[in-house]
């Protein structure tokens, strides 16, 4: 069954594909909006605090991780030319990008399944859900950024010049996690299992990408892991740009940017090949 969606995924059909679905989001803006809108508001409707959470789940899950590295592990990076920062602020560079990762995979699985209502409408332009996604699980990048800028504000070492490339790696990342999302998003409907896969993963991820540690701190044998490991390229480029202040894996920079764009047309065109048959599975 795969096999047959996968065929015809030629650089012709997934650059229509990938046209097809920046022009829908673009039609469709305000529909996304408001999609996205509801789904930030709705899920902590009725809650005490409300939409605080929308903030404050991610300050927490920083805080937690430097508390428990920093303050119970009390592992110390020496501030050199090599680590011209201190470990929280290493820490704070790895999780940022990464949690805003880990909750669009898991958020992915249901996307579509969750809004099965809407799927089922012919006119419903279902490629929306999965961009919806995406922009909800930005939320913890921008906080993390912030609250990144903050820390090195208060720290005295100051702010890297290089934070003026921010805006293009959240154009890269954008594009990364919106092909996860089509990809995740319309395979889950055929085979449920995938979600309970991605948990697993997004609960060990953390430890399988240089998030909370340096990879020379990793044996020789399991190395090579890291680097066949996709995730690592998106925070390197985003540790250069908020850690190091300058290009320290130039490598990370073209496979990052190339990844994200083949996933992203591989992402629509294998979207828009399954589309047809997610109804009919909801």
């Amino acid at each position: 069954m795969l096999s047959l969606f996968w065929r015809g995924l030629s650089p012709k059909q997934m650059f229509a594909a990938s046209k097809d679905a920046l022009r829908s989001l673009w039609t469709y803006r305000a529909l996304c909006r408001e999609l996205v809108r509801r789904d930030l508001i709705g899920q902590y409707a009725g809650q005490l605090l409300g939409s605080f959470w929308v903030v404050g789940h991610p300050l927490f899950l920083l805080l937690v991780y430097i508390f428990v590295f920093v303050v119970v592990m009390k592992v110390k990076l020496t501030m050199s030319v090599q680590m011209p920062r201190d470990y929280t602020n290493y820490i704070l560079a790895g999780l940022v990008p990464w949690l805003c990762i880990q909750q669009l995979l898991t958020r992915s699985t249901t996307v579509l399944i969750a809004q099965a209502n809407l799927v089922k409408q012919v006119v419903f332009p279902m490629e929306l859900l999965p961009f919806g996604a995406v922009f909800v699980t930005m939320v913890p990048l921008f906080v993390g950024m912030v609250a990144l800028v903050v820390y090195q504000l208060l720290g005295g070492l100051g702010v890297p010049l290089t934070v003026l490339l921010a805006p293009l790696f959240v154009a890269g990342l954008f594009l990364f996690l919106s092909g996860l999302s089509f990809i995740i998003s319309a395979i889950t409907p055929f085979f449920r299992d995938l979600k309970d896969f991605i948990v697993a993963f997004t609960v060990a991820g953390v430890f399988l990408v240089p998030a909370v540690y340096l990879p020379d701190w990793v044996p020789e044998t399991f190395a090579p892991l890291i680097y066949v490991n996709p995730f690592s390229y998106p925070i390197w480029v985003f540790q250069d740009i908020f850690y190091y202040g300058r290009v320290e894996h130039p490598f990370a920079w073209g496979l990052f940017f190339s990844l994200a764009l083949i996933v992203f047309a591989a992402g629509c065109r294998l979207f828009r090949r399954i589309r047809p048959y997610i109804a009919n599975v909801l």
